[in-house]
């Protein structure tokens, strides 16, 4: 412990969400593929914007994870409370989501080399996003949260879990692509590329944070939101 920096768990949630955005944000920008995790809501987005031009991505983001959430609710049964605490997080990246799409575009720079900056700079960012939101108490988005609750239910690993899931919803994101424009949008190869390195990414930053921050609670909301 000695030698360790401290870090409260909320702090560490909102910093996720935000970092978590602008990674989003600057893959988007370089345009080389998103992640297959948001790569659905992302096809669903550049679609439906063709015809209602305010459906932002962000927008499609914490449509789709609803839609996640409640597709959830009817395989498990029942509602949760935290689900609805998985839906509030998916709002507020959703909405700083936008808000970050909207700053990365302001940046006047162009061509390979800079979207090569952009597109590993967002991965990494990325990365850094999710293994915060990993160290807090507060419900992760659907993405995170679906992979926990049907690992629960049908005792299976997480790991394994998150394979299928990955695995779906890249495939249910080629098939949107090419019911939507014929073609590969959105699913290229940074997606493939962010597959095989994000899990990597994630593990070494989860183990810098252990290694060099002590996670404390500023607030006593745990037990409440775990309940």
């Amino acid at each position: 412990m000695k030698g360790k920096r401290l870090l409260y768990s909320e702090l560490a949630y909102f910093i996720g969400i935000f970092v978590l955005a602008l990674g989003t944000a600057l893959m988007e920008k370089a345009d080389f593929g998103i992640s297959m995790v948001v790569a659905p809501a992302y096809l669903i987005h550049l679609k439906v914007s063709e015809y209602i031009p305010f459906f932002s991505f962000g927008m499609s983001e914490y449509v789709f994870q609803a839609a996640l959430l409640i597709f959830l609710s009817l395989v498990m049964g029942k509602f949760k409370k935290s689900y609805l605490l998985s839906f509030a997080t998916a709002f507020l990246y959703g909405t700083i989501l936008d808000l970050a799409i909207s700053l990365v575009a302001l940046f006047p720079y162009a061509g390979l080399v800079w979207q090569i900056i952009f597109y590993v700079a967002g991965m990494v960012i990325c990365a850094i996003g999710v293994a915060l939101l990993l160290h807090t108490y507060f419900p992760p988005e659907a993405y995170e949260f679906v992979v926990k609750e049907l690992s629960s239910k049908f005792h299976a690993s997480v790991g394994k879990t998150k394979t299928i899931y990955d695995c779906c919803s890249c495939l249910f994101a080629i098939i949107l692509s090419l019911c939507f424009y014929k073609s590969f949008v959105g699913v290229k190869w940074g997606t493939i590329v962010c597959a095989m390195v994000n899990g990597w990414l994630i593990g070494k930053i989860s183990g810098f944070l252990e290694n060099h921050f002590i996670l404390k609670d500023g607030l006593s909301l745990r037990n409440k939101l775990q309940a």
